[in-house]
């Protein structure tokens, strides 16, 4: 008998997973498929399923019983998965250390359990972090996160990523065309860059954080794309000169305070350069803002045509993270 599942490509698989775990839609009960061409992840109600992701019948395993966290406490847990490190994010000593003996303990393929012990602060937005289970004393903290078909080394103590962010990284990296140059201005360890760099672009990263752009040439080399990557350990506004009028994409996806690189953006920008520009507003208008911040930095010398205005997440109470993709024509 056919069970409702999600089909999707291979390496689409963990990205889609997380999105319906996130909706409690993965049907616990069925093993998930995964042959040459897909994978088939089995739903509890496809008519929930999100309209992007295609749900097919698909005679799915019944799954022997498995072991997970919400087995072994005595409350609902909360946690996050970035490759084989599980984050946590409890004020509650005691709960903290209970769930993380119950993932240790779970059939979940967990190494490392974080807790969140502040929230990301100064010039790289790195936070502090709390160890509370590790099979690996010397690298607790590195982990190396699979999306879309790349790999991505990194270490959570020296850098910020979120993995939430993966479905809006890949909507930008739909967009790339053979042979364009993209220049992500704020590129951490690559996860706009390396994809971009898949599809055949020429595409530069640039990072203040020099650990962060470490990892990124380790990523351009794990990927196979470094001929097509270069890693800048520097402020893009002292690098802007160099790549002058250079720009067929930007990335800027530094959303507290992007409006203060746009004039290095401008200086960046081609002749016919699309612009992905992120922000965090209040919900009452989340898009005006930076709208006025990129006509006033690039106008008159570009027409600014808004071709998307795009809510990512929600950030905070009433706040909003959101993207204007920008096409901007000299």
């Amino acid at each position: 008998m056919g069970v409702p599942c999600v089909r999707v490509e291979r390496e689409a698989g963990e990205e889609t997973r997380s999105r319906l775990a996130e909706a409690d839609l993965v049907a616990g009960g069925y093993e998930i498929v995964v042959d040459e061409a897909a994978i088939y992840l089995p739903v509890t109600d496809p008519a929930e399923v999100p309209a992007d992701l295609d749900v097919v019948e698909y005679d799915a395993p019944a799954r022997e019983t498995q072991t997970m966290p919400s087995d072994e406490v005595s409350f609902e847990p909360s946690y996050e998965r970035i490759g084989d490190v599980i984050v946590i994010d409890e004020d509650d000593s005691e709960r903290a250390r209970a769930l993380a003996d119950a993932i240790m303990a779970s059939d979940l393929p967990a190494r490392t359990v974080l807790n969140r012990a502040s929230k990301v602060k100064g010039e790289t937005r790195v936070r502090d972090w709390e160890v509370l289970a590790t099979e690996d004393e010397t690298n607790p903290t590195e982990v190396v996160h699979r999306e879309y078909g790349c790999e991505f080394a990194l270490d959570l103590a020296e850098m910020y990523f979120s993995p939430r962010l993966a479905t809006e990284r890949h909507r930008v990296v739909e967009q790339v065309a053979e042979n364009e140059r993209t220049f992500d201005m704020f590129a951490g360890v690559g996860p706009f860059v390396i994809p971009a760099a898949k599809r055949g672009a020429e595409a530069v990263g640039v990072d203040v954080n020099e650990a962060a752009v470490k990892y990124l040439r380790e990523n351009a080399r794990r990927n196979g794309v470094e001929e097509r990557v270069t890693a800048i350990n520097a402020d893009v506004r002292e690098v802007a000169d160099d790549y002058e009028d250079w720009a067929d994409r930007l990335v800027m996806n530094l959303p507290h305070s992007a409006d203060e690189f746009l004039d290095a953006a401008v200086r960046l920008a081609g002749d016919d350069c699309t612009l992905h520009y992120y922000d965090i507003q209040h919900e009452d208008d989340p898009y005006g803002p930076g709208e006025r911040a990129v006509r006033a930095a690039a106008e008159p010398e570009y027409d600014v045509t808004v071709e998307t205005r795009h809510t990512v997440r929600s950030y905070a109470p009433h706040e909003l993270n959101v993207v204007l993709d920008v096409r901007l024509t000299r």
